[in-house]
């Protein structure tokens, strides 16, 4: 991790670079490839499989007996990890429903705002080098709770045996998806975005992916779908204090990076001598990390900020806008007071970031690439729409209609004057 020692603020926007690629050049290729599955359905989504997944399927849905026994493939100690986090993802969910406050706005004018689901989720959970069974519960969790009606789920089969890993089977049977599909990359994000004769086509899509499935987002973006939110390489921001323990601090950086080659972590501490000492022991742990090679390209592409004034660190921490802030300090609260933008923070000595990966209970779907600046993380309102309510008494339409007719006028707009004063005139 390259050290920057105390970097005059013209600086800073160099230093909040993340090491991602250029997405444009697979557009047309994505797209060709979208259109094939729109024009062929399950033949497309066939060929396909067979030709990035190096699997031939005779059926793309997975049976539910398939689902049911999931669980006694997994150790009891990942079953009874998955249950728990499952429960507090659910407890933190739950306590996101807001209910309906309606407001007079004026003797005779009330109004308010109520949430209703949206109908049809779709769910992409990557393969790939890991088995990602925690982002099933961070999507399908909150997806029920708010009631949609339709949760479908699609995942790359194994090149082995052609099947999903059972603990995404086991989680997402576990947290109510309806239908679940032997189905990766962009081609499930196509199957979802225009529905196949098996994938039904829905309404919203979540999930994270690699470049290409980032970029079918984009385009079903584009025809009129939602997505939760821009995505990139996951990425991490510890600001350590004197008192933070370098081997935690170490560890937490680490955890990150074995994310992805193009994931990125940052360490901002005070003094160039800690810098130093972290750096040293994030090689110490990088040597025996399992994933070393991949972690370490990571780190590769990794720094360190050393800022000295505490205002200093909270302006570059805002301008970097991280998915996750570690805050490893002794006065946590009082230094995140000032963090306007963040996916996720991790107060403390003892909080690290992979609580929230897994089991805390906030949902670990974050913006990532500076995007904290505008959006947030994946909620319960991510799964619902808010509709507006008006209701105007007749004494109430008599107070508002003049203002209303008047504003009409003005713009010109006769039928929205005449609206209101049709019913007074009756």
């Amino acid at each position: 991790m390259k050290i920057y020692d105390n970097p005059s603020p013209s600086e800073w926007p160099a230093l909040t670079r993340r090491p991602a690629k250029d997405l444009s050049n697979l557009r047309t290729s994505v797209s060709a490839l979208m259109q094939n599955v729109r024009e062929n359905g399950d033949a497309a989504l066939r060929e396909l499989t067979a030709k990035f997944d190096g699997i031939e399927l005779d059926s793309i849905r997975v049976e539910q007996s398939i689902i049911e026994a999931a669980g006694d493939q997994l150790a009891p100690e990942l079953r009874a990890a998955i249950q728990l986090a499952k429960q507090n993802i659910e407890t933190f969910h739950r306590s996101q429903r807001a209910s309906a406050t309606e407001i007079e706005t004026m003797p005779g004018v009330t109004c308010w705002r109520e949430s209703r689901a949206i109908g049809k989720v779709g769910l992409y959970i990557p393969g790939g080098t890991a088995p990602l069974f925690s982002t099933v519960l961070m999507l399908a969790v909150p997806a029920n709770i708010a009631g949609c009606e339709e949760i479908v789920l699609c995942s790359p089969p194994n090149r082995e045996s052609g099947e999903i890993h059972p603990a995404v089977l086991y989680a997402a049977g576990l947290c109510g998806v309806t239908k679940i599909f032997r189905v990766g990359g962009a081609q499930a994000i196509a199957a979802m975005a225009f529905g196949t004769e098996s994938v039904p086509a829905v309404y919203k899509l979540f999930g994270p992916g690699n470049a290409y499935v980032t970029v079918a987002k984009q385009l079903a973006q584009l025809d009129g779908l939602a997505i939760d939110m821009p995505a990139g390489p996951s990425e991490v921001l510890v600001c350590a204090d004197a008192g933070a323990d370098k081997k935690a601090v170490a560890a937490d950086l680490l955890a990150q990076a074995e994310h992805g080659a193009d994931s990125q972590v940052v360490l901002v501490v005070a003094s160039t001598e800690q810098a130093k000492a972290v750096g040293e022991e994030v090689q110490r742990q990088l040597a025996k990390l399992p994933r070393k090679d991949m972690a370490g390209k990571s780190i590769d592409n990794s720094l360190t900020v050393v800022l000295a004034d505490q205002q200093a660190q909270l302006d570059y921490i805002n301008l970097y806008a991280p998915e996750h802030l570690i805050l490893s300090m002794e006065a946590p609260r009082d230094f995140a007071a000032g963090i306007e933008n963040a996916g996720s923070i991790f107060l403390g000595y003892h909080t690290p970031e992979s609580v929230g990966d897994y089991a805390s209970g906030t949902n670990h779907t974050l913006p990532t690439y500076g995007y904290a600046r505008n959006y947030s993380g994946v909620s319960l309102d991510s799964f619902v729409k808010k509709i507006t309510f008006q209701e105007l008494t007749r004494a109430g339409l008599e107070a508002l209609g003049p203002a209303v007719v008047t504003m009409a006028v003005a713009e010109e707009l006769a039928g929205h004057g005449r609206a209101v004063t049709v019913r007074l005139e009756n």
